[in-house]
Order: C-alpha cells, then sequence, then structure tokens
C-alpha cells in the first residue's frame, strides 16, 4: 500500500535555505565529540528530588564533562545542602565538581573557612558569585563578586568562574557598565565567564565581540537552558530580564498539559542553538540541567558526546 500524499500551504524551503540546513547537520555529525560540556545542579531539598539528582548525576557522568556544578543559596540550609552535594560527587563519582560560592551576607572569615574547607577535599574550581540582595546584604563584609574573586585568588589558586549577561545584568546602568563590571573581575582573577541563559544565538554572539572589543580575556561559556516548563520560563526570564522571543510564545502555545511534546520541542531548540553557535566557532557549552538528565543527556548525544557503554 502507497503511502499517502501530504499537501502542504507552507512554502518549501528554497535550495540555499536546504543547503544551509545540511550544512550545518553535517557539521554536527563531523564534531563526533568535540565539544565541551559542563552541568549544573542544585542542591534538592526533599528525599523524592534527592532521587532524582543523584539518578541524573550517574547518568550525566558517562559523558565525561569538563566539570558539574552546584549551585549555592542565601540560606544556611542551601549552603550546607551544596556542600554535602559536592562531597558526595568527590566521593562516589570521577566527576571535577565545582561548587558556586556567593558572599552577599558573608563574612570574611565564613568564606575563608569554606574556601579552606574546599581546598582541603581537592576542589580547585569555584563559580563565584555576589548572591541575590537582601536584608542579609548589610551584614556581610563583601558587596560585589569581584571581591570574592580576589580574596578567593589570595587564599589559592582557584580557577574562578563567574557570570556574564548576554543580555545585560538587571542591576546594570548600562551595557558598557556592565562589562567594565566582567573587567574588574578578569582582572580580579576570573578566568571564564558562564552566561546566563538565552534564546537569541546572535545576541550572545554579539556578546562576545564587545568582550573581544572590550579587552576582556576570558573564556566565554554559553548557558543553556533545555525548556520544558514554559510557565515557570517566564517567570526566571521576567526576573533575569532576558528576551523570551515571540515565536517561542508560539511553539509552547497549549502545551501547559503537555510535558511530552513540550520535552521534545525543549529538545529540537536547544539542539538548533547550539549548532548555530558551533557555527560561529563556539566548543563549550554549560547545560543547566534542573536536576533532570533526559534532555541534556539527549542534546550531548547529538553533539557527539557519547558514553562507551549504554547510560542506565
Amino acid at each position: 500500500m502507497s503511502n499517502p500524499v501530504i499537501t502542504s500551504n507552507k512554502a518549501k524551503p528554497s535550495y540555499e535555505e536546504a543547503r544551509i540546513a545540511e550544512f550545518l547537520n553535517q557539521q554536527i555529525a563531523d564534531l563526533d565529540g568535540k565539544v565541551n560540556v559542563s552541568f549544573e545542579f542544585f542542591p534538592p531539598n526533599t528525599p523524592e528530588m534527592q532521587k532524582t539528582l543523584w539518578s541524573s548525576i550517574k547518568k550525566l557522568e558517562p559523558l565525561s564533562p569538563d566539570f558539574v556544578s552546584v549551585t549555592y543559596g542565601a540560606a544556611a540550609s542551601t549552603r550546607s545542602r551544596t556542600h554535602d552535594v559536592i562531597t558526595k560527587i568527590i566521593r562516589e563519582t570521577e566527576l571535577t565538581a565545582v561548587p558556586h560560592l556567593t558572599c552577599i551576607g558573608s563574612t570574611e572569615a565564613e568564606i575563608e573557612s569554606i574556601a579552606e574547607d574546599y581546598w582541603s577535599k581537592g576542589v580547585r574550581h569555584i563559580v563565584a558569585l555576589r548572591g541575590d540582595l537582601g536584608q542579609e546584604a548589610e551584614q556581610g563584609d563583601f558587596k560585589y563578586a569581584t571581591d570574592l574573586v580576589y580574596k578567593l585568588k589570595q587564599l589559592h589558586d582557584f580557577e574562578i568562574s563567574v557570570a556574564a549577561y548576554p543580555e545585560v545584568h538587571p542591576e546594570a546602568e548600562t551595557a558598557k557598565a556592565d562589562l567594565d563590571n566582567l573587567k574588574r573581575k578578569v582582572d580580579a582573577g576570573a578566568s571564564r565567564a558562564i552566561s546566563q541563559f538565552f534564546f537569541s544565538a546572535e545576541k550572545f554572539l554579539r556578546f562576545r565581540d564587545q568582550c573581544q572589543n572590550h579587552d576582556l580575556q576570558i573564556d566565554l561559556t554559553p548557558g543553556i537552558l533545555p525548556v520544558t516548563n514554559f510557565t515557570q520560563l517566564q517567570k526566571f526570564a521576567k526576573f533575569t530580564q532576558v528576551d523570551i522571543p515571540d515565536w517561542m510564545y508560539k511553539v509552547y502555545d497549549g502545551l501547559q498539559n503537555d510535558p511530552e511534546t513540550s520535552r521534545l520541542i525543549a529538545s529540537h531548540i536547544a539542539i538548533e542553538q547550539v549548532k548555530l553557535l558551533v557555527k560561529e566557532g563556539v566548543s563549550d557549552f554549560h547545560f543547566y540541567t534542573l536536576n533532570r538528565a533526559d534532555l541534556t543527556y539527549a542534546i550531548c548525544h547529538s553533539l557527539g558526546k557519547r558514553c562507551l557503554t549504554p547510560a542506565a
């Protein structure tokens, strides 16, 4: 029985569009794993979330990421959970564990104690952040991430990663002021900047150009967020002032109660995003996993980052 003929009112892609698409697909296939990836997790606060986290870590470990980072909150309980996750990663995996460390509300003695403890456990890389401003901000000895970077480099020769904002930090007065702030963090000792998530590859690439024009000598790694919950994303984006393109509202429309289709779309968007960045010479990618491995694993598989044996 012959297949039915499917007709469409949509215009067929031009030869040039098809050629470009084929080129990008071939370029991804040719990578054969020649990209570097890292993954971000957050400390769980329930037994169920803890199981999800460790299941995800175990599935992604065989992909041999450059490192895995664990976020760090302002509350003391979150700080303790971050420390516990980092310690367990070091003890039970072959992964390079990289803790986030925020300084707002902390005394110099507290930061010294945390840093010395991490160094004694073999941690050599820290993501240094200011943290969210709040009432406790007045109680600490640090006001800026630059101060934290400088302090950490005084203590030990940590590799320091910091945050970067392709669409400008929400508190920055201007884009130039934001770049000046990043430059201060570099001058204090940071060697890598991990970007806030974004959905316009062009904005990231323009930001990369601006960094180069600003004489910013730092490795710039794009942060990739596969979006499975579009409603939640809108809240994140409003808080961080990340632009959500109009086309994303259209493709996620009507999927509020359809997580399976949302995951398929999320995977497609992230892969296309990575394709465009690879074409422009980007080779390092940092994935915000939200503690779930499935989409990140699928995307990395498409990039050729694969384990020798199937993941459990």
